[in-house]
């Protein structure tokens, strides 16, 4: 209910019973009425007691009423109506009998009484309930129109769209598929005239927050058409058919309106697959989809309407919205690559003022697997974090952070953590590490810190050089020894395990059944798929089907345990093989709580020479307070930190 309605019904209410409550008032303190005669409680009797003399004062309202107050009490107690002539007769003779001495006789103007009584006050009452009538049955009328109009489409209509391709960045090839689209709409002549079908629909398909929406934005800007912009979800509504006039409704404004571009957001809310689910055949969802299958039809070769969709989940979708007539076209959006996430910050960067030394290539390379919208925000976080500490320039350490809140939440430094929990993590950190250092297909260890973030006691990023395609067994396989690194740390060197590795197991367990049941690499398992299971989704199944037998499934856990333990292995060894250069760490972690990769590299012996690494220069890294070298740290460290006493501080053990 609307809050107009609501309040009009709220007023009305109140009419109502302001009105009931003045009849009530009325009805209460209205004098008892009388029976002018015949018995000992008439007026008549009380009259002619001349001894006591009961009433003190008759007040005669026009022709109508006579009201009587008794002696010795306040207002009228009593009314008796008059019919006829005889009262006023009764009344002389009581005079003259001198029956009225002592009370006194008031006459009321009977024009003026009678009229006000009789006439106006009704007159009031009357107007008063017409116009809640009135009030009520024209919004009756207004419920009935909105009833009428639930088959209207609720498409946003816009005819001047300020974005252009220029406005997207990260997807050259998908620019070039859709520049056709604008073409055709600007000329669609030179498509006709020489024979060429033009396409009907353009699905863009891609993970969320990757431009989709953008894109068809852009598509419309460049063609300066009209943008009719609607979601999946608000064709669907409780009351039959109302879907599919929406359908009808949204392509009949489009027709008027050519050239243009009508554009569906999560298509898949209403064009999933038909023939199964809880509604069947006549589920109103599908009715819809069908509608709108018959409407992407009936295009004529001429008409200028383009139909764009966007969705995350093409898999569910009905294979006849797929086919050709429909939505020719399919354009994959991927995450953006190095190069595409190095244009994207220099596009969200336009009207930010940005630090002269921020380096956008290097933040590209940090932002691994960051899709458009991330980007986004990751600057429009720095840019509150500046704005936060009354600055007017958005540094390196601004975007740092807001990378690190991002990917991990923001710091929470106030958090007071023991000892014992400072000592597990630091070792647990240095364990990822270590083994990501050393191993030879893992990638370039960026950062290690042990403030905690979010659900994370502390965290370790690495940054790779390229953003490959392909993953090789071997980096696979380096991948969950990394993983499981900080399991190893904490068995080395606490000599017992902690809660903190579940997240590191699940994804290395995960990873390592992909490797037998998707990607073929076991030896004992071959080259088959056997997928973990098929996913449940109403639209086409309702529980999971496994394809292959509890022998085969015994087999893929024992080949998933092999590896995990292998590798596991390998941390160990890699871990106490450099034991010494653990406890630095460890030692460095506690001073500092945040280390980056030329620190790390120190601590190996090495020169970090990169002129593209992140934070270079130490003016730019966010957490830069304790200046203690690495070298220092390095050469002060003799000996293997004890482990007798696990409250005691790394970098107090000597």
């Amino acid at each position: 209910m609307k809050t107009s309605t609501r309040r009009t019904l709220i007023i009305v209410g109140v009419i109502l019973l302001v009105i009931i409550a003045f009849v009530i008032a009325y009805e209460l303190t209205r004098p008892e009425e009388l029976v002018y005669s015949g018995s000992e409680n008439s007026l008549e009797s009380w009259i002619k007691d001349t001894e006591n003399k009961p009433v003190e004062s008759l007040y005669i309202e026009g022709n109508y009423v006579v009201k009587i107050q008794k002696r010795g009490e306040k207002g009228y107690n009593y009314y008796v109506n008059i019919r006829g002539t005889k009262f006023y007769d009764d009344l002389k003779d009581w005079q003259d009998n001198h029956y009225l001495d002592g009370t006194t006789v008031r006459f009321d103007d009977p024009s003026s009484g009678s009229l006000i009584s009789s006439i106006v006050v009704p007159l009031i009452l009357y107007g008063a309930l017409f116009a809640i009538f009135m009030i009520v049955l024209r919004k009756s009328a207004g419920a009935n129109s909105q009833a009428m109009n639930f088959g209207k489409t609720k498409a946003n209509q816009v005819r001047d769209i300020k974005v252009r391709f220029n406005d997207v960045a990260g997807a050259d090839e998908e620019k070039q598929e859709l520049q056709e689209i604008v073409d055709f709409l600007k000329h669609p002549k030179k498509y006709t005239d020489i024979g060429a079908r033009i396409p009907r629909g353009v699905l863009l398909v891609g993970p969320p927050g990757t431009g989709k929406t953008l894109f068809a934005k852009a598509v419309a800007g460049e063609a300066n058409v009209p943008f009719f912009s609607i979601s999946g979800s608000d064709f669907v509504e409780m009351f039959v058919g109302v879907g599919a006039s929406r359908v009808r409704d949204l392509f009949e404004q489009a027709q008027k309106n050519m050239p243009c571009i009508i554009f569906i957001d999560e298509i898949d809310a209403v064009g999933r697959q038909r023939g199964a689910g809880l509604g069947g055949g006549n589920d109103e969802r599908e009715q819809t989809l069908n509608q709108l299958l018959v409407q992407m039809d009936g295009f004529e070769a001429s008409s200028s309407i383009i139909v764009m969709a966007a969705t995350n989940r093409a898999d569910i979708l009905d294979p006849a919205l797929m086919r050709p007539g429909r939505f020719d076209r399919q354009i994959y959006v991927n995450v953006p690559d190095v190069k595409g996430r190095e244009e994207i910050f220099k596009v969200h960067a336009r009207n930010k003022p940005l630090a002269a030394d921020i380096n956008f290539k290097s933040l590209a390379r940090l932002t691994a697997g960051f899709t458009g919208a991330d980007i986004e925000n990751i600057l429009n976080e720095s840019a509150i974090l500046a704005a936060r500490d009354d600055r007017k320039i958005i540094s390196m350490k601004d975007i740092s952070e807001a990378i690190n809140k991002v990917m991990a939440g923001p710091a929470k430094k106030s958090r007071l953590v023991t000892e014992s929990d400072k000592r597990i993590t630091a070792y647990h950190e240095s364990g990822h590490a270590i083994v990501a250092k050393l191993m030879k297909h893992c990638d370039n260890v960026h950062e290690v810190s042990i403030i905690p973030r979010g659900m994370a006691a502390g965290y370790t990023i690495t940054l790779p050089e390229n953003d490959d395609n392909h993953m090789t067994k071997g980096k696979l396989l380096d991948n969950i020894a990394m993983m499981l690194g900080g399991r190893a740390a904490e068995e080395l060197v606490i000599q017992d395990i902690s809660t903190g590795a579940s997240n590191d197991i699940q994804r290395a367990s995960q990873l390592a059944r992909k490797m037998v049941t998707e990607w073929g690499m076991s030896s004992s398992i071959g080259n088959m798929y056997l997928g973990s299971s098929e996913e449940v989704f109403l639209g086409r199944d309702y529980q999971t089907h496994l394809n292959y037998s509890e022998e085969v499934a015994a087999k893929i856990d024992e080949e998933v345990k092999t590896i995990i333990d292998e590798q596991y292995q390998v941390a160990i060894n890699i871990l106490k093989e450099n034991r010494s250069v653990m406890d630095a760490m460890v030692k460095a972690l506690y001073e500092k709580e945040t280390i980056y990769e030329d620190e790390i590299d120190a601590l190996f012996g090495e020169k970090n020479d990169n002129a593209d690494s992140l934070f270079s220069s130490k003016v730019n890294r966010p957490d830069d307070g304790n200046q203690t070298s690495i070298d220092a740290v390095k050469t002060e460290q003799t000996k293997p930190v004890d482990t007798s006493e696990q409250t005691k501080p790394a970098d107090e053990t000597k």
